[in-house]
């Protein structure tokens, strides 16, 4: 890695990479300020910015590591970039000279031809290069396409998305031109790889620090970002016998049909029941009362410690629901303000978030005792103590910005993005504390830097119960593929989705698809969804019973090989779902396929993502020969192939000369 002063300002190369450059002519730095607006209606954001100034800081003055960088010669310096290097990677740290400056823009060289990956989770698009990704964490919005008449529907409600809306986003990304580039923020950033020359990286506040990694392969880059933002633990060692049902309903209702499932021979690892904490009603139906204590709402579950203790004897594990909201009307709440472990408002009252008819308060988690608390009393107490072993940490998406004051006196702007991984945060360190860690399974969909330390999987929120382009089945491959850039190892979603509205409804050709998948990803776990009567459920159908238990038998053959990912996640943090050109770098039309990924490093898997077909096209990477999984037929890699693909055979294939061959044949015989 070299700093090369030029005529005007500076470059750094790395061997013959021009990496970074800035002259008079062209700069790579410009400061601001502006005026946001912010308007949040229940974790859905309206985001606009009155810019008040823009520019460019065309005169860079190096003196040793520090380049001083003002608007033109004889100018007050407005920013400083001191450089470090280290090996084969670099970082500038920055500091502004000047207390009103709330805009940053850098600007890093592009190709034309150049792919990039990365920016969190991004459901839309694998490849970045040609669009612009704000990134702010928020709901993903009831439909992500402006062209479709869901989105239109949703829009007139506050509660629509665009394609890069996400649970996840992370100012990070990983160029083909192998390196990677991040921006140590939390504030609002848009990152723009639209141009052709240059790729410009926004930001709503003077970041810390750009870092800049390279690496010799693109595996390269996903150990080096994995060890920066942390690994996984292994996956719990339950996980693998089998799905995760997810049912509700109370007692009698859950484990009558986790009975009638095994009975199907549906291979069972744990039963996630959403509401053991209890309902409420309102207009909009049953919802989750926020109080996270059995004990005080054992009406649906009323035999709850027993029954756990029962399916722990059948080697089944019991998973709840949590989030970081107390109701007001609940037992949790009025301790929690005695204690003054909630963020207030401007007169100094504890914050109210209203979430359709109740009204929650906000842990405090910038407050280390309130998070303290938190962990000891509703996840380790009321949760981990009574025996279950795993949950979904929801809602780390929706602090909201306006008249909401934390312990640590950071505006809630600045909070924001950093909130879903102290949430994560707490959620790791309490099951740290009961000594639970690779053992207890929590899964979280909203995420920022960071939260791969803490976040033991993924889940890729409430995708639409569809087949849709932006909103179904095909976009949890994308969330995959590109959280795993950024050493997230394990991601999964709801088999058969969970968002339905506007008559949009669950089919059962579309639970048959989607649990196709499931028997390819590191965890198989179904959701009713939101409207569990009006959608098609796997047991309301015998061939789907059949269907789904021969998939959970896929799922537990192919345990030998999973686990051989997970050790490699744990000492790599190479993802268990990968992008094909992570492994096939020399074949141009891996780069931006996201219709299909790698299950590890030997096996391809491309889900059936559209209804009403029987035979599917595959591209197989070049450079290997592949086997079809079903009827063991070879076949040469570099291209596409088209064969049947009824329900019970996806496309999936391996390679002719794994070490697993012997394994993934046996797949025929289930």
């Amino acid at each position: 890695m070299q700093l090369i002063v030029i005529d005007g300002g500076f470059e750094i190369r790395h061997n013959e990479t021009l990496l970074f450059a800035h002259t008079a002519a062209q700069p790579a730095f410009f400061v601001g300020h502006g005026e946001e607006k912010m308007e949040i209606y229940r974790g859905n954001f309206d985001i606009e910015d009155y810019l008040e100034s823009r520019v460019a800081l065309t005169h860079a003055r190096i003196d040793g590591d520090k380049i001083h960088l003002s608007a033109a010669a004889g100018q007050p310096e407005m920013l400083t970039a001191t450089l470090h290097i280290d090996g084969d990677d670099f970082k500038f740290a920055f500091e502004a000279h000047d207390a009103s400056l709330n805009r940053c823009w850098i600007r890093l060289p592009a190709q034309k031809k150049e792919h990039i990956w990365g920016c969190g989770e991004q459901m839309s698009y694998f490849d970045l290069r040609g669009r612009n990704f704000p990134l702010w964490t928020s709901e993903p919005g009831v439909g992500r396409d402006k062209s479709t008449e869901i989105t239109f529907k949703a829009d007139s409600m506050k509660a629509g998305g665009d394609y890069y809306h996400t649970n996840y986003p992370q100012p990070t990304f990983v160029s083909s031109r192998k390196y990677s580039a991040h921006i140590e923020t939390t504030a609002y950033a848009d990152f723009d790889f639209r141009h052709n020359n240059f790729h410009e990286l926004q930001v709503w506040a003077i970041p810390a620090e750009l870092q800049i990694k390279t690496g010799a392969t693109y595996l390269d880059l996903v150990e080096k970002l994995s060890a920066q933002f942390g690994r996984q633990p292994k996956l719990p060692e339950w996980v693998y016998n089998g799905a995760i049902l997810g049912l509700k309903g109370g007692e009698v209702n859950t484990f009558t049909r986790m009975e009638n499932a095994l009975n199907h021979g549906i291979k069972v690892s744990g039963v996630w029941s959403e509401d053991w904490c209890g309902l409420r009603v309102t207009s909009f139906g049953a919802r989750l009362f926020w109080d996270w204590d059995w004990k005080h709402h054992q009406d649906r579950y009323p035999n709850l410690p027993e029954k756990i203790k029962e399916l722990n004897e059948r080697g089944i594990e019991f998973l709840g629901y949590v989030n970081p909201y107390l109701c007001n009307d609940g037992q949790l709440f009025p301790v929690a303000k005695e204690k003054g472990y909630l963020a207030l408002d401007k007169d100094g009252n504890v914050a109210l978030v209203d979430f359709g008819e109740f009204d929650c308060g906000i842990v405090d988690f910038t407050n280390p005792e309130a998070s303290k608390w938190f962990q000891d009393v509703v996840i380790r107490e009321n949760m981990l103590n009574m025996g279950i072993k795993g949950w979904m940490a929801d809602f780390g998406e929706y602090l909201p910005t306006e008249n909401v004051y934390l312990s640590n006196g950071v505006d809630a702007k600045l909070m924001h993005n950093a909130w879903p991984t102290l949430w994560a945060k707490c959620n790791a360190e309490a099951v740290e504390a009961n000594g639970q860690t690779g053992d207890a399974l929590f899964f979280m969909r909203a995420g920022y830097t960071g939260v791969q330390r803490y976040c033991p999987l993924l889940w890729a929120g409430d995708q639409s119960v569809d087949f849709t382009r932006h909103d179904g089945l095909v976009t949890v491959i994308s969330g995959a593929l590109s959280s795993g850039m950024l050493g997230n190892a394990y991601h999964h979603s709801d088999i058969g989705g969970y968002t339905s509205l506007f008559g949009n409804r669950r089919t059962k050709e579309l639970f048959d698809r989607w649990v196709e998948m499931a028997a390819f990803t590191p965890v198989m776990r179904t959701h009713e969804g939101n409207r569990p009567g009006e959608n098609f459920q796997f047991d309301q159908d015998g061939a789907t019973l059949a269907h789904f238990a021969r998939m959970t038998r896929v799922y537990t053959h192919l345990v030998p090989y999973l686990k051989s990912l997970v050790e490699e996640a744990s000492a790599k943090g190479y993802p268990v779902q990968r992008a094909m050109m992570l492994h096939f770098e020399h074949d141009p039309e891996t780069y931006a396929n996201q219709e299909q990924y790698l299950y590890g490093a030997d096996m391809l898997v491309a889900p059936v993502h559209k209804p009403g077909v029987d035979e599917w096209t595959t591209y197989l990477p070049a450079g290997t020969d592949w086997v079809h999984a079903w009827t063991g037929q070879k076949i040469t890699g570099g291209q596409r192939i088209t064969l049947p693909a009824p329900i019970g055979q996806p496309p999936v294939f391996y390679r002719a000369d794994s070490a697993w061959k012997e394994l993934f044949a046996g797949l025929t015989s289930l």
